[in-house]
């Protein structure tokens, strides 16, 4: 249970060894600044299938994907390169993350049959990791929040968050009094490896590295139980650090259930490990609300049914990725 006195910071650790019989999907988006921070964002993105078999030594690659993305601090897209490539991804050029992106990255998935693959997650996910990646200057500088470049009335019209999730409703500890986030209270946990050493194939190659870095990392582990799917998934954010390792400022776990022939869901349950502030494990509370939702569906379900202060940015995040389920299944 959380403690709402303080935000959660205790790291669930690595991902758990591959079960027999089962598939998981990994991704990562890795984000540095070559040039500094007020110069682009370069951020690298990889994702696995790998189907297990009797035991861990029985496995095989079923599919990947990747993107090479170079934003701007305005997260837009300036330059993209994916695998397998797009129709037209320089249609893409000049598009900023969030709702635009997801709308413009669907249409071409949908044109080469490639919605719910890994490169959907990946790409799906530029808008959330472009979003947080800046946190990593925390790390490394006092004044991450104010680049250099950034003019002091241009920081003066940053926009308020009051309202926009669990963490950042009225009146939260989080936001100072013109309704923007407290950098200075803001929560974190030291981070190891994902990788589990008993299982060092259930990860793709993770990079490493150097400088001030961001990686947002995702696995998702399905298998069949009688006449149903079950579903873990793990969630990180988290940055390097100067004093060598990482640091994380979000992680998640969740467990779920859903019938095996109709994919709709059967249970659902959260687990806040890191958060930044002590308002935001409250938006788990509400996850059930999706409970007999068709997981094809939840990319927008998730975000009609848990908008603003019901849900939190990126545990929305975390749930929207279950709709790639039923196609994972397929390969069972």
């Amino acid at each position: 249970m959380a403690d709402p006195e303080h935000a959660p910071r205790t790291s669930a650790g690595p991902a758990p060894v591959r079960r027999a019989n089962s598939v998981r999907r990994t991704s990562t988006i890795d984000s540095s600044w070559p040039e500094g921070r007020s110069g682009p964002m370069i951020m690298s993105g990889n994702a696995r299938d790998v189907l297990t078999g009797r035991d861990l030594a029985d496995c095989s690659t079923v599919a990947t994907g990747a993107f090479d993305i170079v934003a701007t601090m305005g997260r837009e897209i300036r330059a993209i390169e994916t695998i397998p490539r797009l129709p037209d991804p320089a249609g893409l050029v000049g598009v900023r993350g969030g709702g635009q992106s997801r709308t413009a990255i669907a249409a071409q998935l949908s044109a080469m049959d490639a919605i719910a693959t890994p490169l959907h997650l990946l790409l799906d996910d530029f808008a959330g990791a472009s979003l947080v990646a800046g946190w990593a200057w925390s790390r490394w500088t006092d004044d991450w929040a104010s680049p250099e470049g950034v003019s002091e009335s241009v920081r003066r019209n940053f926009p308020r968050m009051e309202g926009i999730c669990a963490g950042f409703r009225p009146g939260a500890s989080s936001l100072d009094d013109h309704g923007r986030p407290r950098h200075d209270i803001q929560s974190s946990a030291r981070v190891e490896s994902l990788v589990n050493p008993d299982d060092p194939a259930g990860w793709h190659s993770l990079a490493a590295q150097k400088g001030v870095g961001m990686r947002r990392a995702r696995w998702i582990d399905i298998w069949r139980d009688g006449g149903n799917v079950r579903i873990e998934a793990g969630f990180q954010d988290s940055s390097t650090a100067p004093h060598g390792g990482r640091d994380a400022v979000h992680e998640y776990r969740v467990s779920a259930t859903a019938d095996w022939n109709e994919m709709v869901l059967r249970s659902l349950v959260a687990d806040p490990r890191v958060l930044p502030y002590r308002e935001c494990p409250a938006a788990a509370a509400n996850i059930n609300r999706l409970v007999g939702t068709p997981l094809k569906d939840f990319r927008n379900e998730v975000l009609d049914q848990l908008p603003g202060t019901l849900g939190c940015t990126h545990l929305n995040d975390v749930l929207r990725a279950l709709a790639d389920v039923p196609r994972l299944a397929v390969m069972l």
